[in-house]
């Protein structure tokens, strides 16, 4: 099927939206949306498109995926995250052992300090240090699709190894899968918003009685991790 006939923009997005699905090229992605919209695809026609338009296109083709990632593959599709003209955050000074019983979380995100980035399809993780009492943004890792090879959800998850939250916007089952194997707690929150008062809210639960799994991340010794769930059961 000729792509001649694909604007630069189209182009950009049809690939870009491709490396989010498994096994998916874009000339696959082309076939499903000639079905659905007609070629060329149009911004104006892929803006009424909805997932499950996405899934039933082509016989079903698409059907069998994550909802998850069909959904960021749509959001691309549709323009979202196109924009690399804006700088990433600047990160805040920190070293090893400077915030005492502190965890490291990672934030999905294309926007500033936005929380709005999809696990497969995030152009960076802004990784955070984080106790009751301090915030900080100590790094920024942009993805490289490039390095990603075979298995995009590993290389991802590789990217924020070190840390033991993730926060994003959406993840799909298979890339969920591979986060929790590196002992990566994912909190998906689809409203989005800015990162900070996500972290905020975090803090004061960091301050209070955190659940056992979240004690256990923070290093707490066991028998704390038994009050943690002495409190709540009397709660």
């Amino acid at each position: 099927m000729a792509t001649t006939t694909l604007t630069e923009d189209m182009a950009l997005r049809i690939g870009l939206a491709a490396r989010t699905l498994p096994d998916t090229d874009p000339a696959r992605l082309l076939r499903v949306l000639a079905d659905l919209v007609g070629l060329p695809p149009s911004a104006e026609r892929l803006a009424a498109v909805r997932v499950k338009d996405l899934k039933q296109a082509g016989d079903g083709e698409l059907a069998h995926l994550d909802q998850a990632e069909l959904k960021a593959a749509l959001a691309i599709l549709q323009g979202a995250g196109l924009d690399s003209a804006e700088p990433p955050p600047a990160v805040e000074p920190y070293a090893d052992g400077d915030m005492p019983d502190s965890i490291r979380v990672a934030c999905a995100s294309d926007h500033g300090e936005d929380l709005d980035g999809h696990f497969g399809a995030a152009r960076r993780f802004l990784i955070y240090q984080v106790s009751a009492t301090d915030l900080r943004l100590i790094d920024v890792r942009s993805v490289d699709e490039s390095q990603a090879g075979d298995d995009r959800n590993a290389y991802r998850a590789s990217l924020i190894a070190d840390c033991q939250v993730l926060y994003v916007a959406s993840i799909g089952g298979p890339a969920a899968a591979k986060v929790v194997k590196r002992d990566i707690h994912p909190i998906k929150d689809a409203a989005g918003g800015p990162i900070r008062e996500r972290l905020q809210a975090l803090q004061g639960v960091l301050a209070g009685h955190a659940p056992p799994w979240l004690a256990k991340v923070m290093g707490h010794a066991p028998e704390a991790r038994v009050r943690f769930e002495r409190d709540e059961a009397e709660a």
